[in-house]
């Protein structure tokens, strides 16, 4: 089981990057550039650190790219065949920032149909998968597609953004109705970055908007927006979108069974109009002001609002069960254990506080390449996790340690009972690992 409500303390987690997203007419794709894609055994270090769950992908990209009749299962088959033999329980991740295969994209009306035959025949090949992810983090990828340019199509426009989202998450209530026609005790588990926005006094209007905005697949998903949901007119007059697609979302709610929060020191954002004060590479803007989007930890005095209060958020809003889904920082090996263990215990503070939270995730198991230029170049700019590639064979770090060691876990709260793991650490990081936001150019709001 994905961890308890009756359990004492959340779960440990983990997942493997697995990125393929589209730039231009070039895919990056992590699997190839971790090596796990030639590496079966990787899995047995995997279940060596003694977790139970693997978020995994089985990628619409990878597999059948050409359609579903050409697929090839193979490499798929052998690795989940070699998780059951591990005892390791799989959530399936479909697309994963991706855009699907080239003969659709995020802007294509079919996508939604296209992936949701798909996972119809994910869900017949393997009936013994039952927890999903179909679409990893649909509002950051639709950001990053529609609204900064960073990704495939590449646009820049409210419309675009509307539609990449609205397309996703379609595509995710569809997929979990053919998965459930084959497994009706079929599970979602839908993940998205969830951070905070802060401003000046001026951009405050811009700050609410983008605050309301963290929530919309979720909303979505669950069957909220509708008119005087605080996004309706922005959906509705901004961005276009008819009034009967977002009905679609009201007649056929999928709300998920587990809220997955990816959070980064980075997904807290600082809006400034006071452009000379930041470099250009922050500069945007809405149409109305042009400002900087910065990261929160390096300006705000009071600091981040941090993991535990966004958990609790997510749970007073929705009342359904919560997992941190990624936790990964690439920095240094004692700013990487301090960020997991400020993670964990702001879930198990939370947890005996009675929220359920479910799972921790230790994210980037074999670390992460080039998401400090947001996976739009091939730098080779290689952050560990779990373990780290630079060497003749996957090593393990001191977050595989730290999972071994599961003393750790059961710690209480106050730092003396992490002392033995993480010694002498008292200056905040403001060291930052995968940045999880682009340009705040055209951020248009309300």
């Amino acid at each position: 089981m994905l961890g308890q409500l009756d359990s004492p303390l959340p779960a440990l987690w983990g997942g493997v990057e697995c990125t393929v997203n589209r730039v231009g007419d070039n895919y990056f794709d992590q699997l190839e550039r971790s090596g796990h894609s030639v590496r079966l055994d990787d899995l047995d270090g995997f279940a060596a650190l003694g977790i139970k769950t693997l978020r995994y992908p089985v990628l619409w990209e990878r597999v059948a790219p050409d359609g579903p009749s050409r697929a090839d299962w193979s490499w798929t088959d052998q690795r989940l065949g070699r998780l059951l033999e591990l005892g390791l329980t799989p959530i399936a991740g479909l697309v994963h920032h991706g855009s699907g295969p080239r003969h659709t994209n995020l802007m294509d009306p079919s996508f939604p149909l296209l992936l949701a035959e798909y996972a119809g025949e994910v869900a017949r090949r393997y009936p013994h998968l039952s927890w999903y992810t179909p679409v990893n983090e649909p509002l950051t990828t639709a950001r990053f597609s529609g609204l900064y340019g960073h990704w495939y199509p590449h646009a820049t426009d409210p419309r675009a953004f509307a539609r990449a989202l609205l397309h996703q998450c379609r595509g995710v209530a569809l997929a979990m109705e053919r998965i459930r026609e084959v497994n009706p005790g079929a599970k979602l588990v839908q993940t998205d970055d969830l951070g905070k926005v802060f401003s000046t006094r001026q951009l405050a209007y811009q700050a609410k908007f983008e605050n309301e905005r963290r929530w919309l697949s979720y909303d979505l998903l669950c069957g909220r927006v509708r008119p005087g949901h605080p996004l309706w007119k922005y959906l509705r007059n901004i961005a276009g979108v008819p009034a009967e697609e977002l009905r679609f979302f009201v007649d056929h709610p999928c709300p998920p069974d587990i809220i997955g929060v990816n959070y980064y020191l980075t997904s807290e954002r600082l809006l400034d109009e006071r452009l000379s004060l930041y470099p250009p590479s922050t500069h945007g803007g809405n149409g109305r002001h042009a400002y900087a989007d910065v990261e929160a930890v390096r300006l705000r005095p009071e600091g981040l609002v941090g993991p535990r209060e966004l958990l609790r958020e997510a749970w007073d809003r929705y009342g359904i069960p919560v997992a941190v889904t990624e936790v990964h920082n690439g920095c240094t090996r004692e700013e990487q254990l301090r960020w997991l263990l400020e993670v964990w215990d702001g879930a198990v503070a939370l947890k005996r506080e009675g929220v359920d939270i479910r799972a921790v995730t230790i994210w980037a198991l074999l670390g992460t390449f080039d998401w400090n230029t947001l996976v739009t170049r091939s730098d080779g700019h290689y952050e560990p996790g779990a373990f780290d590639l630079r060497a003749p064979k996957p090593r393990p770090t001191a977050l595989a340690g730290m999972a071994r060691a599961r003393q750790w876990a059961a710690a209480s709260p106050p730092r003396s009972g992490h002392a033995g793991l993480v010694a002498a650490i008292e200056a905040p990081s403001v060291h930052q690992g995968a940045g999880r936001s682009g340009p705040a150019a055209l951020d248009a709001p309300l």
